[in-house]
């Protein structure tokens, strides 16, 4: 003990200390509660989101307000990637998954960029189209619903769907290369 610490004084320090830890596990639980995932749907009971398996199913609106519905896809070739502006692979990779859009869209190929708007926001989302000039559909998943059917665990991560509607191979994490999303489009679509 110092000569001028008395035990009143290391009483208040470790008051101050004890107030101090306090208030940080209080902003620590805060903050894990604001960025939480959403909560699993009560009742899903779909297949599994891994290779082999029926993608599930879904519906969600686009940046125009216009319903698409994965189902009514079958007999197409089909990319689902999800997304968020503020993920730099994601940015990175998404002039190539344009580039290979545009170039396998007339064989039955389409790509569904799915934004997980519930952490992301409708303007960064249409400035981010608008930046990269973006053609092939933006579906907005704002409660979450989709990134937890599909246990979303990285930002991107993208599922190759058969025409069938199998999903024949998942890419979690990024960016992909022009030439792996190229090698993945290329098995799903006919020779």
């Amino acid at each position: 003990m110092t000569a001028n610490a008395t035990p009143f004084h290391l009483a208040a320090n470790s008051h101050r200390w004890r107030g101090l830890m306090l208030a940080v596990a209080l902003l620590g639980a805060g903050w894990i509660w604001v960025t939480r995932s959403p909560a699993p749907p009560a009742s899903d009971a779909t297949a599994s989101p891994r290779a082999g398996f029926t993608a599930p199913d879904f519906s969600l609106q686009t940046l125009d307000g216009q319903a698409v519905t994965l189902a009514d896809l079958r007999g197409q070739a089909v990319m689902i990637n999800l997304w968020a502006s503020w993920c730099p692979p994601c940015r990175k990779e998404m002039p190539d998954i344009l580039r290979v859009y545009e170039a396998y869209r007339d064989q039955g190929f389409t790509v569904l960029a799915v934004n997980t708007t519930f952490q992301d926001n409708e303007s960064d989302v249409r400035a981010f189209v608008q930046e990269f000039d973006l053609t092939f559909p933006i579906l907005l998943d704002v409660t979450g619903s989709v990134s937890q059917r599909y246990q979303l665990r990285a930002l991107p991560t993208t599922f190759f769907v058969d025409r069938r509607g199998v999903i024949q191979e998942v890419v979690l994490g990024g960016p992909m290369s022009k030439a792996l999303i190229e090698s993945n489009v290329a098995k799903l679509l006919p020779p």
